[in-house]
């Protein structure tokens, strides 16, 4: 039996294991033989441990969860990854792979009574173009829309490959065609807005914000000081979809794990081991959440590749993710750019050790017997402990190679980009559809927005816009496989590890289905309270 041969056994093995464990999981609300019942608060505490008012799905720091609750999207994806309609009631897709066209579903309105019609889906993908929105999602539709570009720079009023063709059709035309777009079309960024509600109220409009979605706005939760620490939704009885059970969600990262223990809320990350140890459900998903060590590739001396060959040599990460270990989190060591979890990629046989020699050979290579250079590490703000024991984690690794490490912690991605000091920085990308391009593009394209280690290759680029318009998917993965090879010769960062949630939730919480993509997505329109 040959390598190969091997690992497809070993994956097929561990996928056939995972997919019967999220079955049991999935069908644990129906064992107990009872109907579900409406009602009821579900309260669940968040991943992050600060609250960031921003409900504006355009832009990166809104809450995925929370825009999956209040809006919708042309389509969506269902359990198994597949294309399912949203807003759309169905599709057609011209021969030459080009042009879209929706045809919505009639009757459907947003929170407000309004109808949601076709100039909806026209201006809510507009906005994503339009540089006043300052979203960075833009990216994805700039070069890929007929009139992107136009629109971008202010030389068209109006994007000309976004059309309406009547109150209930939508057409996309693309420059190219375009195999993910679909997946495209569902991300969280692609969801609809009232139109002319937001041109009334414009920022205002997302104190109080109008989707279509399960769930409607209800109020923000406040502490005691009266500041805001969470959001609370309410039922939408006239979901065009099935209503949920629950009554209202109520969504804050300080809950704490005694409110859990006493079962004042429902649903929280593992904080504790003795979460574990307990008669409370215990539930992993399957996202895909990738941590990669990136270097300033255009500043000296991350600007030569074998000095970043050398750190990636000198890093434990078998170590580090030891020393990083939380409940909350289950991570795996990383050795790949693409997961290995991704249809078509397979782990690597032989995984990349920690090679300390080989890292002082390369740098001798390059005249460098020792580096002795202070570089900066950014982080995200705020501080946790979690992050103090990822800096003196890596700085004890990468202090052999003379590399003296400060702590930074950034609050908005520029103040990394204008950094004149050669810098690490750690950059983690969550999947949101299996698709590698998600990956690769948004972090390794030369003009990417969250290109945050300026790093360039022609190379890439070209093959990322050959994946783009390749219309066979095969041949679209042997494209990926090219990338993967370039990236690990090139090692602009690191890859570290992935990472997977854990959430436990209350006996009662029922109706549980595991989003492949993560906690994020989490389907509350199924969930149910058995509790009196």
């Amino acid at each position: 039996m040959n390598n190969r041969q091997r690992v497809f056994r070993f994956v097929s093995s561990v996928w056939v294991i995972w997919v019967v464990y999220f079955l049991f999981l999935a069908i644990s609300g129906k064992v107990s033989g009872k109907e579900p019942r409406t009602g009821g608060v579900f309260r669940l505490k968040s991943f992050s441990d600060e609250f960031r008012q921003q409900l504006d799905p355009a832009q990166p720091g809104a809450y995925i969860f929370i825009s999956e609750q209040i809006f919708d999207g042309l389509v969506k994806l269902d359990k198994k990854l597949n294309v399912v309609p949203g807003l759309a009631e169905y599709w057609t897709i011209s021969h030459d792979g080009r042009i879209y066209t929706f045809y919505l579903r009639r009757g459907v309105k947003f929170h407000n009574g309004q109808e949601c019609l076709a100039s909806d889906v026209k201006y809510s993908f507009e906005r994503l173009l339009d540089p006043k929105a300052r979203s960075p999602y833009y990216q994805h539709f700039l070069n890929r829309v007929v009139g992107g570009v136009d629109f971008r720079v202010g030389r068209d009023t109006e994007v000309r490959g976004f059309r309406v063709l009547g109150k209930h059709i939508f057409q996309i035309e693309w420059t190219h065609p375009y195999v993910s777009a679909l997946y495209l079309l569902s991300m969280p960024f692609c969801k609809i807005l009232p139109r002319d509600l937001m041109l009334k109220q414009g920022k205002k409009f997302f104190y109080r914000p109008i989707g279509t979605g399960p769930f409607v706005f209800d109020s923000w939760i406040r502490n005691a000081r009266l500041d805001i620490v969470g959001v609370r939704l309410k039922r939408n009885d006239h979901y065009f979809l099935k209503p949920p059970y629950i009554n209202m969600i109520e969504f804050c990262p300080f809950f704490s794990l005694d409110q859990f223990v006493n079962q004042e809320i429902d649903s929280i990350p593992v904080l504790s081991e003795k979460l574990l140890n307990n008669h409370f459900q215990i539930f992993v998903d399957g996202s895909v959440n990738v941590f990669f060590l990136g270097m300033s590739c255009h500043l000296p001396p991350f600007n030569q590749k074998k000095v970043r060959q050398a750190i990636s040599l000198a890093i434990d990460r078998q170590d580090l993710v030891k020393e990083l270990e939380e409940a909350r989190y289950l991570r795996e060591p990383s050795f790949q750019f693409i997961p290995p979890r991704l249809p078509g990629f397979f782990p690597q046989t032989q995984e990349v050790s920690t090679n300390l020699e080989k890292g002082f050979s390369l740098l001798r290579e390059e005249g460098i017997e020792t580096m002795e250079v202070t570089v900066d590490l950014f982080l995200p703000w705020p501080r946790s402990e979690f992050k103090i024991k990822f800096f003196r984690t890596l700085r004890h690794q990468l202090n052999p190679l003379g590399l003296k490490i400060n702590l930074k912690y950034y609050r908005n991605l520029e103040e990394i980009k204008i950094s004149k000091r050669p810098y690490l920085v750690l950059l983690q990308e969550l999947m949101t559809i299996p698709d590698p391009e998600t990956i690769i593009h948004p972090l390794f394209q030369s003009n990417s927005y969250f290109n945050l280690i300026h790093y360039s290759n022609r190379q890439i680029d070209d093959l990322l816009k050959k994946a783009s318009v390749q219309r066979s998917w095969s041949k679209r993965i042997k494209i990926f496989h090219q990338i993967e090879n370039i990236l690990q010769e090139d090692m602009p960062a690191v890859p570290l590890y992935n990472q997977q949630n854990r959430v436990a939730m209350q006996p009662y919480v029922r109706g549980v289905e595991i989003p492949v993509l993560g906690f994020y997505y989490l389907n509350t329109r199924k969930i149910w309270l058995d509790k009196e």
